[in-house]
């Protein structure tokens, strides 16, 4: 596992930037294309930041974009992690395509009562379009991952102790009982995640300083991104300001190889 730590955000955002053009590289000249799952909350700005120095560098035409997890919401709601992404990400890449941003189906909005199976059972027959048949790939693999790491250890709309972390057979889960609103939501489970080529966990802020021992150096630790750290741990980047990683033991820390 690597972990880097920095000073300023510009320097996570450089770093991460940089992170995601090198998976874009290898994904490239592998299959021509590149698969990203991406999470909500402060990512998607971090994001738009470092790849503001790489726009010269990547077709961004060639990119195929899934959600790690989204609200059942319309895509214009504020809570929509699709809205956010438009805003500060999609919307400053040059050449993005927006066909390949695979969303929620809003038609299942319409339904009375809100049906969190539908949403999920559909989202993951576009999965199956993109991966192939499902009957012959037993769980996609993303070129990349890109992850939050929320105060309480959770990431996508996998949470500590849910039921959801034992899900071994479906490729995307409803949530309707989410601890943060809205509570009706899909997620990736945990076996797409970990089968990532690359997964990358961005986490900033004082707030995630207490769980990040317990993330990223108990060996025993339940908690949902501890789960996904550990499956793989060589596929695995964290990508932390100092503020995060105040708490973290110091040997655990890397310097990231900057070009």
């Amino acid at each position: 596992m690597s972990v880097y730590s920095f000073s300023e955000g510009s320097s996570v955002a450089k770093a991460l930037g940089q992170y995601v053009k090198n998976k874009y590289d290898a994904a490239m000249a592998k299959h021509g294309k590149f698969t990203l799952a991406l999470s909500g909350g402060s990512l998607p700005k971090v994001l738009a930041e470092g790849l503001s120095q790489q726009k010269n560098n990547i077709d961004f035409s060639k990119w195929e974009v899934f959600f790690a997890d989204e609200r059942i919401v319309p895509l214009d709601d504020e809570n929509s992690n699709y809205a956010l992404c438009k805003q500060v990400l999609f919307d400053a890449l040059p050449g993005f395509v927006p066909e390949q941003v695979h969303t929620i189906d809003t038609e299942l909005l319409k339904q009375e009562p809100l049906d969190a199976q539908a949403f999920a059972d559909e989202y993951e027959k576009q999965l199956v379009h993109v991966f192939a048949n499902a009957s012959t790939v037993k769980v996609p693999v993303f070129d990349l991952m890109l992850l939050g790491c929320g105060p309480d250890g959770h990431t996508c709309s996998l949470f500590p102790d849910h039921e959801l972390l034992e899900e071994d057979v479906a490729w995307v889960a409803p949530v309707t009982d989410s601890p943060k609103p809205p509570k009706e939501r899909i997620t990736l489970t945990l076996p797409v995640v970990t089968h990532a080529l690359s997964v990358a966990f961005v986490t900033t802020g004082s707030s995630k300083q207490d769980i990040l021992p317990s993330v990223i150096e108990d060996s025993t630790s339940k908690l949902p991104s501890a789960l996904i750290a550990r499956a793989h741990p060589d596929r695995v980047s964290w990508f932390l300001d100092d503020a995060a990683s105040a708490k973290l033991d110091k040997s655990v820390l890397r310097v990231f190889p900057f070009q």
